[in-house]
Formats: C-alpha cells, structure tokens, sequence
C-alpha cells in the first residue's frame, strides 16, 4: 500500500478498471485478428469496452497529472518503472486511434475514405502488441491491488468497485442499443 490513501485509491480505481477490460479487449484483439467472420462481434465488444476504457484512462490521467504537476502524495509514490513511462504515450495514442477509427469505420463505413481500414488495421496490432506488454507487466500488480480492496478497509472500496462493473453494464447497454443499427461498413462488405 502507498503511503497515502488517495493515491492507493488511485491505484486500485485503475486496478478494476483493467480488470474490467482484460477479458473484452482480448475478445476485441482475437476476433481483430479474424475480423470477417465475426466483425459483428468485434464491433460490439469494442462498444462494450469503450465506458471501461474511459475510466482507465481516467484515473491513469489523473495519476500523471497529479504526478507531473508535483503533487507531493503522488511524488512520494513514485514513478512507474522506467519501461512504462515510455511506453505509456504510445499506448494511450493507439488505443485512441485504434478506437477512434474502429468507430469511424462503424458509423460511415467508407464515405469518408478507405484510409481509415488501413489505419484501423495497423494502429490495432500495433496497439495488441503494446496493450500485451503491459498487461503482461501490470498482471501480477493488477491482482495484488484488486485483491487487497476486498480484505482490507480502505474508504471507497464499494464505490471503486461499482464504478468498474458500472462502467462495464453502461458499455453493455450501449451495445445493445447500437444492436438495431446496421453499419454501413458491414454492408458495404468491409472487413
């Protein structure tokens, strides 16, 4: 545990955010990599994540922010190995380009040009490779700071917790509502 609550509250608010995501996004990446057949899949799994998404790039926000504006709670924590802090920016540019096109897709298919499938295409793997890397250095941390949210008593756990899974149920109505919408990228047989 940091020595300050607010930044252990931190922590673990960006701990269920990535549990939260673990499990779709690496629906989203497989079904990516195999899109024709289950593009409809991979679109709605991508909507799904999308409030899980904020949220962790939230609360990571705000961890940099605070840290880079000299915080002294946040300074005192420390930064994130080396690695990761340069890692980081290129994850959060991929994943909003990897997003940010993947619903551009959906929404006007090709009426806006036939760069954005390339773009889509290459800014998603390069995004599974990066988003694999650090998941891959967070897991065992990941765990540790979710698993200690349910043993011990640190204020807002209950509310750190419904934050995560309402994020994923807000992702899942949201899904649900694009559901009676057909894409134009689905019917002009792209993929």
């Amino acid at each position: 545990m940091h020595g300050n609550a607010g930044v252990e509250a931190n922590a673990r608010i960006t701990a269920y955010a990535a549990v939260a995501l673990l499990l779709p996004l690496l629906v989203v990446g497989l079904t990516g990599l195999i899109a024709p057949r289950l593009l409809h899949v991979h679109v709605l799994v991508g909507v799904l994540v999308l409030p899980p998404l904020l949220l962790k790039l939230g609360s990571t926000g705000y961890r940099f922010v605070r840290f880079y504006t000299n915080d002294p709670r946040y300074r005192a924590a420390g930064p994130p190995e080396l690695g990761m802090r340069l890692l980081a920016p290129v994850l959060v540019f991929l994943t909003l380009v990897v997003f940010a096109s993947g619903l551009e897709l959906w929404l006007f298919g090709f009426r806006l040009g036939f760069a954005w499938l390339p773009i889509h295409h290459a800014s998603g793997l390069a995004w599974l490779v990066v988003a694999v890397i650090h998941s891959g250095s967070y897991l065992r941390r990941t765990s540790q700071l979710a698993l200690e949210d349910w043993h011990d008593h640190l204020a807002g756990a209950t509310t750190r917790r419904g934050l995560a899974v309402g994020s994923l149920l807000l992702g899942a109505v949201i899904a649900v509502a694009v559901l009676p919408y057909p894409s134009p990228f689905v019917v002009s047989g792209g993929g």
